[in-house]
């Protein structure tokens, strides 16, 4: 399966790597870092992470690190997962 990864992501998980550089830039790199890499092990067992919270669908899943939801949809049909959403403490970040 190919990953894509939206830019509404990319901004919010860049916004908080920023967020957490101004204090510390070392742990900033490492949270991204363990992130990316704990998407690119999605496509091996996309089904691992349980059902979205955030959505009443089977195909659409929540990879949880470290507090933060990592949100994605997997499209058997295209062969791909799309990660899109990127949240922590927000009550409906997608409404």
């Amino acid at each position: 399966m190919r990953l894509k990864i939206s830019e509404s992501f990319r901004d919010k998980l860049n916004e908080q790597v920023n967020f957490i550089a101004k204090d510390k830039p070392s742990v900033a790199r490492k949270f991204k870092s363990e992130i990316i890499k704990r998407i690119r092990e999605i496509p091996q067992m996309p089904f691992k992470n349980r059902k979205s919270i955030f959505f009443e669908r089977r195909d659409i899943r929540d990879l949880i690190y470290r507090g933060y939801i990592i949100v994605y949809k997997i499209n058997d049909k295209e062969k791909t997962i799309e990660v899109f959403g990127f949240t922590k403490y927000e009550d409906n970040p997608f409404k």
